[in-house]
C-alpha cells in the first residue's frame, strides 16, 4: 500500500540554532520527497517554526529561569494548533519530563527514539559528542551500551568550537577540533559516533567518520508521525 502524509500541522521549536534549524527544514523536506510522498506543492503538510531567541544549555547549571523561553516557545506551537513537536536541539531534552508537563501537546522524545536505533542495529559502542550537560547527564547513555566520552578538557574544547561556530568565527578550524576529538573516542573503542549536538552536526556532516545524527532520527520520527 502507497505512504500518504496524514494532514497533520508539525510543530518545530528551533533557533537553538538559528543555521541548525534551517538544516533541519530542508532535511526534512528531503525526506518527504525521497521517500515520495510528495506528488505537487499541496502535499507538504503544514509545518510552523517557531525559532526562539534562547541562550544555548552549555552550562553545568540550568535552572527554571532558563528554561522559561523554551516553555514559552512550546505554549505559541501549542497555541498555533499544532498537532505535535519536534525540538530541534539536543541538549534540551535533559528537560523532556518537565517541559511535556507544561503542555498537553504531545512533543517527540529524540532520546527514546536513539536507544531503539542503536538497540535495532545492535550497536554496542558507542562515542557521545555533545554538550558538556548532554555527555555528563548521559542522556544517550544506555544499559548494555558501552560509552564512550571525550576527556574534561576535550569536551571544554568541544564547547568552544560549538560556541564559535555559531558567532561564524573561523568554522574549518572549530571543525577541525571537532573532528579531531571524534576520532580519538574512535581509538578508545567507539564503533560509531552519535552526533549529539547539532552544530557538530553541521561540522562533521561530510567527514568520512562512522556516525549517527540524531537530527536525522528526529527527521525519521516526524516522517512516522505524519504517514498512513
Amino acid at each position: 500500500m502507497e505512504n500518504k502524509i496524514v494532514k497533520k500541522k508539525i510543530g518545530l521549536l528551533g533557533g537553538i540554532g538559528p543555521e541548525s534549524t534551517g538544516r533541519f527544514y530542508l532535511s526534512l523536506i528531503s525526506k518527504f520527497q525521497e521517500k515520495k510522498l510528495i506528488k505537487s506543492n499541496k502535499d507538504f503538510p503544514q509545518i510552523i517554526i517557531n525559532s526562539i531567541p534562547a541562550s544555548e544549555l552549555i552550562y553545568n547549571d540550568i535552572f527554571d529561569k532558563d528554561l522559561e523561553l523554551y516553555i514559552r516557545g512550546l505554549r505559541e506551537l501549542e497555541n498555533f494548533g499544532v498537532d505535535f513537536i519536534a525540538m530541534i536541539c539536543n541538549t534540551i531534552y535533559l528537560y523532556y519530563e518537565k517541559l511535556q508537563s507544561e503542555i498537553k501537546v504531545p512533543i517527540i522524545d529524540l532520546r527514546k527514539e536513539v536507544k531503539n536505533y542503536l538497540i535495532n542495529k545492535r550497536i554496542k559502542s558507542v562515542g557521545v559528542l555533545a554538550s558538556p550537560n548532554v555527555i555528563k547527564n548521559g542522556l544517550y547513555r544506555f544499559e548494555n551500551i558501552e560509552c564512550i566520552i571525550p576527556s574534561d578538557k576535550e569536551i571544554k574544547m568541544l564547547s568552544e568550537a560549538v560556541f564559535n561556530f555559531n558567532k561564524g568565527f573561523d568554522k574549518i578550524e572549530q571543525s577541525k577540533i571537532v573532528k579531531n576529538i571524534a576520532k580519538g573516542c574512535i581509538k578508545r573503542g567507539a564503533k560509531i559516533i552519535i552526533l549529539g549536538c547539532t552544530e557538530v552536526a553541521l561540522m562533521l556532516k561530510n567527514e568520512n567518520i562512522p556516525k549517527i545524527d540524531t537530527m536525522d532520527m528526529l527527521v525519521e520520527s516526524i516522517i512516522k508521525h505524519i504517514i498512513k
